[in-house]
């Protein structure tokens, strides 16, 4: 398209604004269906800066044609027309990305005899006409200072400005205002950057679906770097500084991260077609084509890499530049109370060193840290720089691993591993971490990457906060508490290979105990935890822990009382170290019960059946004062409940109270909590609509749910969900409670695909009761048809256990041998897989 003979028809033809906006328009689209063929050729900084060229190229041709329009044949040298239209933000730095909005700002002088005003309102008409998406400012030179003083967010966009076209004249006079504007009031509006970006860091933290502009490590973090250079020293690259604030090599290191951002945040925008900054999931795939590579995690741990870059990069030479705008002559005699050593200090918490300290060898610094009091700490940009730049011996020295043993046996070591991923030498300190560094863990289930997670981990097992849990803690010796420490950190290590990694993790963990001076026994010991790692969650989240099979296969792979109670611990703190909500009071009740029940399997040499099981709660049940109250007839009841799981699964007492309450009522009854997650409790001797109650229900994703035939035809139903709601959602609530006794009720849900290869059942699961497993994907919706399809089967089931992440659902069902069910198997498959 031949865009400026097209424009000259149209203004010759004296044709409306409509029609020129429109050729723009065509021109714009055109351009924008051109650029994925662009960014094949240039990608990174190259591609935004084309990018940029290309756009500054339209507005310049917006700005003439304007200009042509107003003034005719009489029209002026634009020099002499007092405007000037610059480019601000990430456009004025030459690094716009495709979908995001345009700043401009129009700076103009009134001068008599140019009407400066029609000329700027006739050219954002025709920019917004022609579907650029503008931010835009229009300010006259001379109120540019008093703006900007207004509002930082001004004074930051001003600070990036870049002229398109206009007057020179104009524009120099902007320079100037500009140039005083930066000198002006320096400290403070240094200081409200860098808190700003600690708020925004705390909103946008490390992430395994990191936002590229915003997150910790994002490209926010290099433009802080800028605004605050070219603050202090008037640079307009970072890189005027290379050889005098940082060395060439860190910057390179530091620009080569910014180049994969750029890359990354762009083909963002291609693929998805709008503007998104989120590396979610389901755009890695298509990204890393654009991108030209064939990993995808690939890809994901080189942008967790690059973030962690700059991450470093700008937290060491941000606090370099403004440390001479927040020294505080008062605050002398406090660091000197507190002075460690020479140039090292300690106040509230937080370790502070002077960047003109010469950097000492890895020993020393470990040194230091084994001197300070066993707490918690926060470490200053001088001292994280002191690591990063520290020199490190390979192999490791005998001493080094001392220090290292020294470290971990404080009680609180958490912050001086998170040191050392912050300065990028976690990997050298610890050499099994090599494989896992920045490898994201896209299950559905982990929140951090490998690295980040492990620590985290630490975190939870030096500040455990379950009662039971930390006595059992403190039961350890101090050679228990360490090994158990480096179990913690180092279980995950053998992920990032083609073989289990539990079973790599075990191998690798050796050299290391041994260098850590263990004993044989502890080794052996670390050896059997690491390897079964995820056994204690994955029986107690997905297996039926009332089962004495499944009780005695644990024991034999834990082997011993002192390797269950170890791996309890260690199941607590992976847990917590996965982020989020992921342990919760629901995973807690499950992990106790199976702890229990593991420990009554453990210290028995006779095995108990579930009969003998049975008699003993009966036992503790009739003990009660409670029940020695209740008429003969109504205990019978009660202990003539026929599941077992019944009595396994709950207290004594809870079993009184259940019956209690099932036998007040009439036609049916609930009660509902909302703790920490809601629970709800039915009681009915009428039909209860449970395929209508759960789809109803199947935003808040069950965690649990039991059912148990009681006496005189009531049923107990609990089911305990994930999530939680508030007091006003309780009410709606109830209404659907209320609704679900209507049996001819029925709520329309997407539709369900179970293969067949993916249900199992278990007819031999005991003598009374077969299981029934669906491992399928996740879909909205899934339980409500399962139970809609046992329903429709007339299949009675007892409890079900509940296991979900994003993708995938780990289901498996308890049923009654009734009606012959095992014989039509075929039935439920057909059923279920339909």
């Amino acid at each position: 398209m031949n865009l400026l003979a097209e424009i000259e028809d149209v203004i010759d033809e004296n044709g409306s604004d409509f029609e020129l906006s429109k050729l723009f328009k065509q021109y714009i689209k055109e351009y924008k269906e051109s650029l994925p063929e662009l960014f094949t050729k240039n990608q990174g900084k190259d591609f935004l800066v084309k990018h940029t060229k290309a756009l500054d190229s339209i507005i310049s041709t917006m700005y003439k044609t304007i200009l042509r329009r107003m003034f005719g044949d009489y029209l002026p040298m634009r020099s002499s027309i007092p405007i000037a239209v610059v480019a601000l933000g990430s456009y004025g730095r030459e690094q716009l990305c495709v979908h995001s909005d345009i700043d401009l700002l129009i700076v103009f002088e009134e001068v008599e005899g140019y009407n400066t005003q029609l000329i700027i309102e006739k050219l954002f008409y025709l920019a917004l006409d022609a579907g650029l998406k503008l931010g835009h400012r229009v300010h006259e030179t001379k109120d540019l200072f008093r703006a900007a003083n207004e509002d930082i967010t001004i004074r930051t966009s001003l600070m990036e400005s870049r002229l398109i076209i206009g007057s020179p004249f104009t524009w120099g006079s902007t320079q100037r205002e500009l140039t005083r504007l930066r000198l002006y009031n320096q400290k403070e509006f240094l200081l409200a950057k860098v808190q700003e970006a600690q708020i925004r860091r705390k909103k946008f933290p490390i992430s395994m679906e990191p936002n590229i502009k915003e997150c910790v490590g994002g490209l926010r973090d290099s433009h802080l770097l800028h605004w605050i250079s070219h603050t202090i020293y008037g640079t307009d690259s970072l890189r005027e500084l290379s050889g005098k604030l940082f060395q060439e090599d860190s910057y390179k290191e530091y620009r080569i991260a910014l180049e994969l951002l750029y890359r990354v945040r762009s083909a963002l925008h291609l693929v998805t077609g709008k503007q998104e900054d989120t590396l979610r999931l389901e755009y890695v795939p298509s990204v890393a084509k654009l991108l030209g590579i064939k990993n995808q995690k690939k890809l994901s741990s080189k942008v967790i890499e690059a973030g962690w870059r700059i991450d470093n990069f700008t937290r060491i030479f941000t606090k370099k530049m403004i440390r001479p705008y927040i020294y505080d002559k008062e605050m002398i005699p406090t660091l000197r109370k507190n002075r460690i050593q020479k140039g090292v200090y300690e106040f509230n918490n937080r370790i502070y060193v002077s960047f003109s300290l010469k950097i000492p060898h890895i020993n020393r610094l470990l040194e230091l840290l084994i001197s300070l009091e066993d707490k918690v700490y926060k470490f200053d940009a001088g001292f994280l720089s002191k690591f990063t730049y520290s020199k490190i011996s390979h192999p490791l020295e005998k001493k080094t691993y001392l220090l290292l043993k020294q470290l971990l046996m404080k009680q609180n070591s958490y912050s001086f591993l998170r040191l050392f991923y912050d300065a990028g030498i976690l990997h050298e300190l610890f050499p099994n971490f090599r494989k896992v560094l920045h490898l994201p863990q896209f299950d559905g289930y982990h929140h951090y990457p490998v690295d980040i997670h492990s620590i985290k981990c630490v975190e939870s097992y030096e500040n455990i906060k379950e009662p039971f849990i930390k006595d059992l803690y403190d039961t350890f010796t101090q050679e228990e508490k360490l090994f158990l420490k480096i179990v913690v950190f180092f279980h995950d290590t053998g992920k990032g290979r083609k073989q289990d990694h539990s079973e790599v993790g075990a191998k690798l963990i050796v050299p290391f105990a041994k260098k850590m001076g263990l004993k044989q026994d502890s080794i052996d010991r670390a050896v059997i935890l690491v390897k079964h790692h995820i056994l204690m969650s994955n029986v107690a989240f997905k297996e039926n822990i009332h089962n004495e099979k499944t009780l005695y296969k644990f024991m034999s792979k834990i082997e011993n009382v002192k390797n269950l109670n170890l791996l309890y611990v260690l199941t607590y703190a992976d847990i917590n170290g996965v982020g989020g909500d992921t342990y919760n009071s629901f995973n807690s009740k499950l992990l106790y019960d199976l702890y229990q029940s593991s420990l009554e399997v453990a210290q028995n040499s006779d095995r108990i059946t579930d009969a003998k099981k049975r008699l003993i709660i009966e036992k503790r049940v009739q003990n009660l004062k409670e029940f020695k109250e209740l008429p003969r007839t109504f205990g019978k009841k009660i202990l003539g409940v026929e599941s077992n799981l019944f009595f396994f699964k709950h207290t004594p007492i809870d079993i009184l109270n259940i019956a209690q309450k099932a036998k007040e009522t009439k036609e049916y009854s609930f009660i509902t909590k909302a703790d920490k997650s809601l629970t709800i409790e039915i009681y009915r001797r009428v039909p209860l609509n449970l395929g209508f109650l759960l789809a109803s229900l199947s935003h808040l994703d069950v965690a649990s749910m039991e059912i148990f035939t009681l006496f005189d035809g009531i049923k107990y139903f609990k089911i305990d969900f994930i999530k939680n709601i508030d007091g006003s959602e309780l009410i709606a609530l109830e209404e659907i409670i209320h609704a679900s006794f209507d049996m001819d009720k029925v709520i329309s849900v997407k539709s369900i695909e179970i293969k067949r290869e993916e249900i199992s059942i278990d007819c031999e699961h005991s003598l009374t009761h077969a299981e029934i497993s669906i491992h399928t994907a996740n879909q909205p919706g899934l339980l409500a048809y399962v139970m809609n399809c046992f329903e429709e089967l007339k299949i009675n089931i007892i409890t079900a256990k509940i296991h979900s992440t994003k993708k995938k659902v780990r289901d498996s069902f308890l049923m009654d041998k009734q009606s012959n069910i095992c014989n039509n198997v075929e039935d439920i498959y057909e059923k279920l897989s339909k």
